[in-house]
């Protein structure tokens, strides 16, 4: 008897395609919420909209490379934002290659400077209709992550 039929629970989908899966959602959803406006970046900026409207806050994605790792004060960020995004039911997942999220996001603003990427949060945009299905397959992504106790699963960015 496995832990998933003890729990009654259905085991996550293995395999590459299931990671690759997320990681095109997860690539098409950053695309459409910047397309629509619906996208904040920056650590700084992302607490602050997670502490003026929570509520409004539908995806959160932490973004971090090797050298990061040792960034003991963007770690602490991180940590915070974690357990606010479980205080709140909001979806969340790590990247581990700022260099991919960033092509996939595309050139910063005209202001000449690098765009923090760290934290990116997608917010429900004013359409009460828009349904991104990308997001919903995210959404089904992080439950079942969470179903084997992976809280905060690391997603891979297509090529």
């Amino acid at each position: 008897m496995t832990l998933e039929e003890t729990h009654g629970q259905e085991p996550v989908p293995a395999g590459k395609d299931w990671m690759q899966g997320a990681g095109k959602a997860l690539h098409e959803l950053l695309a459409s919420a910047q397309r629509r406006g619906c996208l904040t970046a920056g650590v700084y900026e992302s607490a602050k909209l997670m502490n003026v409207d929570p509520d409004n806050v539908a995806f959160c994605v932490l973004a971090a490379d090797e050298e990061d790792e040792g960034d003991i004060a963007l770690q602490i960020h991180f940590t915070l934002i974690q357990a606010f995004c479980c205080e709140n039911d909001i979806d969340i997942v790590r990247v581990n290659d700022l260099p991919k999220l960033a092509a996939a996001l595309g050139p910063g603003e005209e202001s000449g400077e690098p765009r923090d990427l760290h934290c990116i949060l997608i917010t429900n945009p004013n359409e009460d209709g828009w349904k991104d299905p990308a997001l919903e397959k995210l959404s089904l992504f992080c439950e079942e992550s969470r179903n084997v106790n992976e809280w905060v699963p690391t997603i891979a960015l297509p090529e």
